[in-house]
């Protein structure tokens, strides 16, 4: 074969290899489009959208520390296969042994410098974000969450009932209990348990909070801040630690209200029902209101699990978060 052809069968390799490229970009640019996905959905690489400004930012960590590590493995699978491609055995060459390297020192100053850059990088914006996530801070509002085998109880603390009693909300077997919580305000969780270790965990916070019984005591920090709920809405909430027989439908649900809607249904809770003397609950509050799907009196994002047998948790009485 002249050199004039070997060339040409060279230029057509790389040709090849170059096509081959555009080809496999094309295909990856192509994905998002062909499966109905906006560049938004395909860089939330799975995670739901959050309703708080803590969950956006541990989103963009999770985003951002994903893409970063995209980068890198393109990188890393590009000279993996460039060196699979062009520095394998070819047909003619002898059996003797490559070249042989025993240091770089350019290249040893670079694998050690760049991954020390990137971990510090991501370290530095993991402590921002839990830093931010963890803060405290004045609220507007308090909420007392107490877990027991299997439901939950929500009290808010200085919000005084008719009764002299604090407004409080309590799950039963046959009751999935509602969390009423408003948009556009800060709120602080208190949380304790009545028995054995629980989780607090509504999946569009992106956050969780292991719930210990006597906290204080278990030098745990029990409190917890979010800045605001951003939208209106419905969002289940459970129990995200292995807590008993009934650990799995063991839900709540957080119905976030708009500021003053808010305001009436606190004002409710507070007041007698004519029809039955006591205080006005949770799903009588929200009837009353009568502000649409947000203000439907049951669970709308869960259901109840009732067929459980002897289970004495309806006649449970646990007591208020953080005592």
């Amino acid at each position: 074969m002249s050199r004039s052809e070997r060339g040409g069968t060279t230029v057509r390799g790389r040709t090849g290899y170059v096509r081959a490229a555009k080809l496999a970009g094309l295909g990856l640019l192509t994905i998002p489009l062909l499966a109905g996905c906006s560049v938004e959905e395909v860089i939330r690489f799975g995670w739901p959208v959050g309703v708080t400004p803590e969950a956006e930012q541990m989103r963009h960590l999770w985003t951002w520390a994903a893409i970063a590590a995209l980068i890198v493995g393109v990188i890393t699978w590009g000279a993996m296969f460039w060196a699979v491609a062009f520095h394998r055995k070819k047909k003619g060459d002898d059996e003797s042994v490559p070249r042989q390297t025993q240091y770089n020192l350019p290249v040893e100053i670079v694998f050690t410098v760049i991954p020390t850059i990137i971990v510090a990088v991501l370290f530095g914006f993991t402590v921002a974000v839990q830093q931010y996530v963890d803060k405290d801070k004045p609220t507007d509002v308090r909420v007392d969450v107490t877990g027991f085998q299997w439901n939950w109880a929500f009290r808010y603390p200085g919000q005084i009932a008719a009764n002299g009693q604090p407004v409080e909300t309590i799950g039963t077997s046959n009751t999935i209990p509602i969390l009423v919580l408003p948009t556009d305000r800060s709120i602080e969780f208190t949380i304790a348990s009545n028995d054995v270790i629980h989780s607090f965990f509504v999946p569009e916070f992106l956050f969780k909070r292991d719930v210990f019984p006597i906290p204080e005591k278990n030098d745990t920090d029990n409190t917890f801040v979010i800045d605001r709920i951003d939208q209106q809405g419905a969002f289940v909430g459970r129990c995200a630690e292995l807590c008993g027989t009934y650990h799995a439908s063991m839900n709540f649900e957080v119905r976030a209200l708009s500021p003053d809607l808010y305001d009436r249904y606190l004002a409710l809770r507070k007041e007698n029902n004519p029809a039955t003397g006591v205080p006005n609950s949770a799903q009588e509050a929200l009837t009353a209101l009568n502000c649409g799907q947000w203000c439907a009196p049951e669970a709308i994002t869960t259901r109840p699990f009732t067929d459980r047998g002897q289970i004495a948790q309806a006649d449970a009485q646990p007591v208020a978060a953080g005592k």
